[in-house]
């Protein structure tokens, strides 16, 4: 089984979004539709032209996980689209790990030292994840006012980047 993280751009949005939204709206009922989400129309614009990203997970070529970062300025980012198909989860082949940790390399490059993300209460692993990470959580009032909020989010983590 040959593993891969790597940059993705606008060729990859059909495949983007049919990884993303079953995950939302099937697996965890968040009520969003893609119409909701324009940034899976434009990687390159939502993402990567300001400065951050939107990478793959591939397993023998197929896409199987995605994770982005937006670059906010202030030497901090949002991290978004963190999302891995369900029957590659885990830390068999630890693929959530290496999309975050692709992330934060990348994002130490790029002089940003502050990670802020949000979430919704039903993805449980996912807190635990974060958590596990070093990812501390953070009320909604003490997000910093350039951090890029989704109406849908309701749980807030920052991460000070060693």
């Amino acid at each position: 089984m040959e593993k891969d993280i790597r940059l993705i751009y606008n060729d990859a949005c059909p495949q983007v979004i049919d990884i993303i939204l079953p995950i939302q709206v099937q697996e965890f009922n968040v009520p969003i539709t893609a119409a909701d989400q324009p940034d899976l129309q434009d990687l390159e614009g939502s993402y990567h032209q300001g400065g951050g990203g939107f990478w793959g997970a591939y397993v023998d070529g197929e896409l199987v996980g995605t994770i982005a970062l937006i670059n906010t300025g202030h030497a901090a980012g949002a991290i978004r689209k963190m999302f891995v198909k369900k029957e590659f989860r885990g830390r068999e082949l630890g693929l959530a790990q290496a999309l975050l940790e692709t992330l934060m390399m990348y994002a130490k490059t790029v002089g940003i030292r502050d990670l802020y993300l949000g979430t919704v209460p039903q993805l449980k692993a996912a807190l635990r994840f974060y958590e596990r990470n070093g990812f501390a959580p953070i009320a909604a009032e003490n997000l910093p006012p350039h951090f890029p909020r989704m109406a849908v989010d309701t749980l807030f983590y920052h991460l000070e980047i060693k």
